[in-house]
């Protein structure tokens, strides 16, 4: 029986799908939430399997405290599941100052905070699994999510340096890379208020607003059927670096590699020149 640690527990989103996914599998999981009470209904019928713990991970105490309880709890953390995070719209000019900040503070420092937390255990134990949920955005630009992106940018760069220097310890990284799913993490966005700082800007953020809007409810990817797919990857004889879910958001993925790579290659001797 495994012991999963799963952060952004928030109904409606992924937390909850990888919680019970664990749960079918006769795993232990521990959640964690911001607003812990809107899950007590549902923890109810899973009795001592579960563990919900109010957690800010954006606050570097509440986080070494959640996994010391969690660990004193079940004996040892072996599969830990970044997926609190959101974004927030704006330009890259003329999103306010503290939306950028929070947006890094959620997006990236707590997921450093809660890998440092996690990773010792699974050292001591030379087994464990860490996996990180970015996003298609993590590796293709997104208008109007700038800050976002850039984040999950980092997450990718900061999880393929992770997972060279843990593999000696056992420990196993994944980065799960979700194109649009239904989940209710972008139905916040229809009341939440334009905050661009840069006229020239208000119409584009405006209309990445009404896109998410419009399409929310309507997105292709089915959560459950998403985690599936992690699971399986975890599961696998060699398990992949990184997934991408979903079927846009993997052509967009494909065709971002390929121009990318055909851009290299029609610049190769430029860049050889450079060399003394």
């Amino acid at each position: 029986m495994r012991t999963w640690f799963i952060t952004g527990g928030t109904p409606g989103g992924f937390g909850l799908v990888y919680a019970e996914a664990a749960l079918e599998l006769g795993d232990q999981v521990v959640v964690t939430a911001r607003r812990p009470a809107e899950l007590r209904e549902w923890a109810e019928p899973h009795g001592d399997r579960v563990l919900v713990l109010q957690l800010d991970v954006t606050d570097a105490e509440q986080v070494r405290a959640a996994v010391t309880t969690a660990e004193q709890r079940f004996g040892g953390i072996d599969v830990l599941v970044n997926n609190a995070g959101r974004g927030w719209f704006g330009s890259v000019e003329g999103a306010p100052d503290e939306t950028i900040r929070r947006t890094f503070d959620l997006n990236l420092f707590a997921v450093v905070e809660v890998i440092r937390a996690v990773l010792p255990g699974m050292r001591a134990r030379g087994d464990g699994w860490i996996v990180n949920m970015s996003s298609v955005a993590g590796l293709v630009g997104a208008q109007g999510f700038g800050y976002y992106a850039a984040a999950k940018f980092a997450v990718e760069g900061l999880s393929e340096t992770l997972r060279q220097e843990v593999a000696p310890f056992g420990v196993r990284v994944l980065v799960v890379e979700p194109g649009a799913f239904r989940t209710k993490a972008f139905a916040g966005f229809r009341d939440e208020p334009v905050n661009e700082t840069v006229d020239a800007y208000v119409p584009m953020v405006e209309g990445v607003k009404a896109a998410f809007v419009d399409h929310d409810g309507k997105q292709a990817g089915d959560p459950e059927r998403g985690v599936r797919a992690v699971i399986s990857a975890m599961n696998a004889p060699v398990p992949p670096h990184r997934i991408v879910l979903g079927n846009s958001g993997y052509d967009v993925v494909v065709a971002m590699h390929e121009n990318a790579l055909a851009e290299l290659r029609a610049n190769e001797k430029l860049s050889r020149s450079a060399d003394f």
